[in-house]
């Protein structure tokens, strides 16, 4: 008897990096229903508790990135690399996996090393535009690289095995109705909703702007949902007993808080903007003014040309957003055009052609 096809995932540390990883073992499921997924991460972060919750089988490695300004953590550095190559190469020896697929974040390093040098069929997936430090220093080792947009290419120049597919989303995302996400919320289906986060982390900057756009909505009668991440939950107005008003420091299911919204204001990570052009909800857009090489920017760059979202540097935001909101909220014929825009520019099938390349990978 055939043991059942196991494919190992790394990726993590936030949920730009893990969705995407649990969108791809969704399609593939799909196409092959007993197959195994493991997934290796961190023990502190959002991996820990998502994929157990999700059924799948989690295995912590000790490692973290390399802070530049945090030099006594750095002291552990060198040692973390080694032992998370050993706990990598002993966890390949355990659960044997036929695939070995990294979606970002330091974790993937020493498991796509491990997994390359014991020969085992590798794929990387980049959702950035700007790839990051684990894609440019492993594209030429792993068998694939899956980028979800054109430019990503200049910087892998010397990898061949690069492919354009898009950045893949869960099919949930898409398959709720405004009036059960707003039902599962407690908010009015008939009232118009802003849904405002900074991704799984939270973002100072926009919290530090909300409070405004809070007390403005109360005062018109728009719901907002607003998620503000665990590090400023409790230094914010605790504004969260309106009944308009649904303050949270993470959102588990964020199906619901898409499917009953009508513009979403958010940071421009790239699983963020394939996840809003799925669902087909305009946004306001404010990129992460330290992320790598500009990428937030240039991954909303798209979005904003084609007319699905509006950009607000960082530096402006107090004095920008509320504004904007005001503007955007109260314009349907607007919304409607920006919704369209945005469903043109969604790549719903990105997981189904992934999971299609990887299964081929391993038949290969």
């Amino acid at each position: 008897m055939s043991r059942p096809l196991t494919i190992l995932f790394a990726g993590g540390g936030t949920g730009g990096h893990l969705y995407p990883a649990i969108a791809i073992a969704e399609e593939i499921q799909h196409i092959k229903p007993q197959t195994r997924f493991v997934f290796a991460g961190t023990k502190k972060k959002i991996e820990a508790r998502v994929v157990p919750q999700k059924g799948y089988e989690f295995y912590p490695l000790w490692i973290s990135g390399f802070h530049r300004r945090m030099k006594l953590r750095n002291i552990l550095f060198p040692l973390k690399v080694i032992v998370s190559l050993l706990q990598s190469f002993f966890l390949i020896r355990k659960v044997k996996p036929q695939a070995v697929i990294g979606t970002g974040g330091y974790v993937c390093g020493p498991v796509l090393f491990a997994a390359s040098f014991l020969g085992i069929p590798t794929a990387i997936h980049e959702s950035n535009s700007f790839p990051g430090v684990t894609t440019r220093l492993l594209a030429g080792r792993v068998n694939k690289v899956f980028i979800t947009f054109e430019i990503t290419k200049q910087w892998l120049k010397k990898t061949s095995t690069t492919e354009l597919l898009g950045n893949p989303t869960r099919e949930i995302l898409s398959s709720i109705t405004r009036e059960r996400a707003c039902a599962e919320l407690q908010l009015s289906p008939a009232k118009k909703t802003l849904f405002a986060f900074g991704g799984s982390l939270g973002a100072q900057s926009i919290n530090k702007a909300m409070p405004k756009i809070v007390s403005w909505a109360v005062e018109n009668d728009i719901q907002v949902i607003w998620q503000t991440g665990e590090s400023d939950w409790s230094s914010l107005p605790m504004v969260q007993h309106h009944p308009n008003i649904k303050l949270m420091k993470y959102i588990e299911h964020m199906e619901f808080s898409y499917a009953a919204s009508d513009v979403v204001i958010s940071r421009a990570g790239a699983t963020t903007l394939a996840e809003l052009t799925r669902v087909g909800k305009p946004a306001i857009l404010i990129p992460y003014p330290h992320a790598a090489a500009n990428h937030q920017f240039l991954n909303a760059k798209t979005m904003v040309e084609s007319g699905a979202a509006v950009l607000i540097d960082d530096k402006e935001l107090d004095g920008k957003l509320l504004n904007t909101v005001q503007q955007l909220i109260s314009d349907d014929q607007a919304l409607e055009r920006m919704s369209e825009k945005s469903k043109e520019l969604g790549r719903p099938n990105a997981g189904k052609e992934i999971a299609e390349k990887i299964l081929s990978m391993i038949k290969n």
